[in-house]
């Protein structure tokens, strides 16, 4: 399954994925599981994501490195402050959080199925791709940044 590595946009999934949970939500309206408060946990898991992945595209361009995560190799720099001291991948976290949002304002159950799944393809068709690209780039470096910062968080 090599083929789906540094393929699909992770912007253009996480909105894909938006319109799936949306569309969820509208046509499997049984599955909906609506509690007190729904709406507000959705626009801060929505604000939250969104400040996440904002942080995260600051420190690069603070760094003045490539944000495109289909073309690793093009980094010039390992990003390590910032919103980075916490997390290796504060983008993509945040757009995790950001489906979840969406699920949560639908209260769907599929569309908080869809959130781990979001999860995991991003993790082996993505960061992990990128972590190999970055390690021949970089080497000790990246590496070491590796075992002081955890991958999500």
């Amino acid at each position: 399954m090599r083929h789906l590595e540094l393929r699909v946009p992770p912007l253009a999934l996480c909105a894909g994925l938006s319109v799936v949970i949306v569309a969820l939500g509208h046509c499997l309206s049984f599955a909906n599981l609506p509690f007190p408060g729904h709406q507000v946990v959705a626009v801060c898991a929505m604000l939250i994501g969104a400040s996440l992945a904002a942080a995260g595209v600051v420190q690069f361009r603070l760094a003045k490195t490539s944000v495109n995560p289909l073309v690793p190799s093009k980094a010039n720099s390992v990003v390590a402050s910032g919103i980075y001291r916490l997390s290796r991948n504060p983008m993509y976290l945040g757009m995790a959080v950001a489906v979840f949002g969406v699920a949560a304002w639908h209260s769907t159950l599929f569309g908080y199925l869809l959130v781990p799944l979001f999860c995991v393809y991003i993790t082996e068709y993505q960061i992990k791709p990128e972590e190999r690209a970055l390690l021949a780039t970089f080497g000790q470096e990246f590496a070491a940044y590796m075992a002081k910062v955890r991958r999500w968080i």
